[in-house]
């Protein structure tokens, strides 16, 4: 890695993290394999063994675990899911917790031996509407009466409206218990379904995802893709990978990546609580107030802060309060602020109020705020634009190129390169991306200036390199696409875009490793 010498400036001493890019414009192609290692996730933290499945075998998978421990523990399977719900649907600690003692299981999660509240056979009172209702009754009719284990009485109405407000309120129904204020039994699937069955086909339905979606959110080993529309959910088989709080990068089938631990976007070089802060910040609005405090002044007489929207220094006060004003220095109209009073200026800057230190301060904290915001928006855009890019070069662009070719170069396997230098494009515009964010929380004390200075200039070369490639696969391929262009120097095109492609993967995969380890060459004392 290039350091920094003593005076701030980067010397040379090792500089074989970039020793790679001067190869790009050289003629001595024999140290680039035809191809060569154009795979485009170079920045992928572990590389683990997954299985993607969809929402159906997930369900399955469910439905596997309830039958497990409806056999195990010889209970109802809606007992058995209720049960899994309350341990997080973790098998292991419910069978050891039932085994060890399965009454205060069976108390704690609300399923009783037997009814606390036993009413007679005939006229019934509701416990929630007050009306008798015959308990002989068949629970599927309009006027049964329905109780769950407890033996609380409500009727099928009561029972339909408390059940569906839940559903509707969230997954907080997996939980349900009884309506009694005092009881905490439990109301399991099978009274769910009984109650809602044939008019409430809604809420069962939102019923099972939720269902479904904790079954996933709640195993340390799955995930669901974050991705707009995606319904697979992705399983990883090493359990001592998942719980250690590290990044490590996964890839769903339908070509989104994201980060394990925080289910956030691929972040290299960045850890998941930056990113956090980072995402936080962006949000709040603090900033609109930072912002209200750098760009406005307050009204001399009621305060409120008011912003200045046409060339005029005369200013006036909304009403009621009307005030009017010399924008300059806030005093009355016909003031003599454009006389420079030397002595006067002297004691002001002595006599410096602490609001207006106190506005500059924010000022220069939201100007550096702006700077690397913009920048990482921008390199967003970039991305998103590459996407689509990429997705132009599969559908069209190879296509046309292969209609053209020489009959030794048709097949669209022929121009896999292209693609993997897109793919490369888009791997290292969410690199740059995330070094905005790394570099916005480098500390700005004076003992950080070096780390600083070296970090910009890694930043500046990795743009550098990553603006000739991204050239090279829009502008120069775009002249081969059009139909009058010859193809006699698509070959040299060729070679030229998988030089930059496998140059660029290897450049920026070392930056990823530097930012990772904190720029540890540096000495921040």
């Amino acid at each position: 890695m290039k350091r920094e010498n003593n005076s701030g400036s980067i010397s040379s001493e090792d500089s074989g993290f970039f020793e790679e890019e001067a190869n790009v414009d050289s003629d001595d192609d024999s140290n680039y394999v035809e191809g060569g290692n154009t795979d485009a996730n170079v920045f992928s933290r572990e590389n683990w063994s997954t299985v993607f499945l969809r929402e159906e075998e997930v369900s399955q998978l469910q439905e596997d675990d309830i039958a497990g421990v409806s056999a195990l523990l010889s209970i109802a399977r809606s007992a058995a899911c209720f049960l899994l719900c309350h341990f997080s649907w973790n098998v292991n600690k419910l069978q050891e917790e039932w085994f060890s003692d399965e009454d205060k299981v069976r108390e704690t999660a609300g399923f009783l031996n037997k009814p606390v509240f036993l009413h007679q056979v005939g006229s019934v009172n509701c416990g929630i509407c007050f009306e008798d209702y015959d308990c002989s009754y068949d629970q599927s009719a309009d006027g049964a009466i329905i109780s769950a284990a407890c033996g609380h009485p409500f009727c099928k109405d009561c029972w339909t409206g408390y059940i569906s407000t839940s559903i509707n309120d969230g997954p907080g129904c997996l939980m349900l218990r009884c309506p009694e204020p005092s009881c905490s039994a439990a109301v399991d699937r099978d009274l769910i379904r009984n109650v809602l069955k044939n008019q409430h086909d809604h809420e069962i339905e939102r019923y099972k995802r939720y269902l479904l979606r904790s079954y996933v959110e709640k195993h340390k080993q799955m995930k669901w893709c974050p991705a707009p529309d995606c319904q697979y959910a992705i399983k990883v088989f090493d359990e001592d990978l998942t719980g250690n709080g590290n990044c490590y990068d996964v890839s769903c089938i339908c070509s989104n990546s994201f980060c394990w631990n925080c289910v956030e976007e691929v972040h290299s070089p960045v850890e998941c609580n930056t990113v956090g802060k980072w995402i936080l910040k962006n949000k709040d609005d603090s900033q609109n107030a930072q912002w209200i405090v750098v760009n406005t002044k307050p009204c001399p007489k009621c305060k409120t802060p008011i912003e200045k929207n046409n060339g005029c220094n005369h200013m006036r006060c909304s009403l009621p309060c009307g005030h009017h004003f010399c924008w300059l220095c806030l005093g009355p109209l016909g003031c003599k602020c454009n006389s420079f009073q030397r002595a006067a200026n002297q004691n002001a800057k002595k006599e410096e109020s602490q609001s207006e230190r106190e506005r500059k301060r924010l000022k220069m904290s939201l100007e550096r705020y702006n700077h690397y915001y913009v920048r990482w928006a921008n390199n967003q855009a970039s991305k998103k634009k590459a996407i689509e890019s990429l997705h132009m070069a599969q559908t069209v662009h190879i296509v046309k190129l292969a209609s053209r070719s020489e009959p030794s170069l048709t097949q669209i396997n022929d121009f896999e390169f292209i693609i993997q230098a897109w793919k490369q494009i888009i791997e290292c515009r969410l690199v740059i991306k995330w070094t905005y964010a790394y570099g916005y929380y480098i500390p700005e004390e004076k003992k950080y200036d070096k780390k600083r200075q070296l970090f910009e200039y890694l930043q500046r070369q990795a743009e550098h390199s990553l603006e000739r490639l991204h050239k090279c696969a829009e502008t120069e391929l775009k002249e081969y696409v059009q139909d009058w262009t010859p193809l006699e120097k698509f070959p040299e095109f060729r070679l030229r875009l998988i030089q930059l492609t496998n140059v660029t993967g290897t450049y920026f995969k070392k930056l990823v490793t530097a930012l990772e380890n904190g720029l540890s060459e540096v000495e921040t004392s």
